[in-house]
């Protein structure tokens, strides 16, 4: 799908921010079509400023740049939406976003991440350490889960913070492989929390 600047009389369409990790929506502008190529061949979001009549890079006075992460047009071609890393505050107010919600919370990476994993699987590198763990098997991958867990209860009972963040994250990093490996994605298993939750 293409982007199709022709259907608004002044050739705008509007631009809807979401972060890349959070996916809290962060901003909304307008790009006319010489924005969007700046924006896609860049990869620093810039807008149409209607009240400047001009371009406007977002951030190019307070350095609060959003770098392109992946950009998508709805389905009658007439919206994008551009998810973005930001550098920093997004609203001029300096809230971090234009509707002045905290944008907090990283769960969207785990998605990213588990698509790295699939790809992995599916297109595997000699180079890679996620590729080597599919490559033997399921017993090993579930092994490694059961590994991590031991080293995470251990450093839990002492004071390392640090080693206690660096444990759980290989925890959740296997466990990831292991349902890649089982062919389950996390929403299968949020959705049995779900259904738990539901009878509560």
């Amino acid at each position: 799908m293409t982007i199709d600047f022709d259907k608004s009389p002044d050739g705008l369409v509007p631009a809807v921010i979401q972060d890349s990790e959070t996916g809290k929506v962060l901003m909304l502008g307008y790009m006319n079509e010489e924005a969007y190529r700046k924006t896609e061949a860049e990869g620093i979001v810039t807008f149409f400023s209607r009240s400047k009549q001009r371009l406007w890079t977002k951030g190019e006075t307070s350095s609060n740049f959003l770098h392109v992460k992946q950009m998508l047009v709805d389905c009658d071609g007439d919206t994008l939406l551009i998810k973005a890393s930001p550098d920093g505050p997004t609203c001029h107010t300096g809230a971090d976003t234009c509707f002045d919600e905290v944008n907090s919370g990283k769960g969207q990476f785990l998605n990213y991440l588990q698509a790295i994993i699939h790809d992995r699987r599916i297109n595997p590198s000699d180079a890679s350490y996620t590729a080597s763990l599919f490559q033997k098997g399921v017993n090993k991958i579930a092994q490694k889960v059961g590994e991590e867990a031991v080293e995470l209860v251990i450093e839990a009972k002492d004071d390392n913070d640090d080693l206690f963040r660096g444990e759980a994250a290989d925890l959740i990093f296997h466990f990831l492989v292991l349902l890649e490996q089982k062919n389950m994605t996390l929403d299968d298993i949020i959705g049995v929390l779900q259904q738990r939750h539901d009878k509560q």
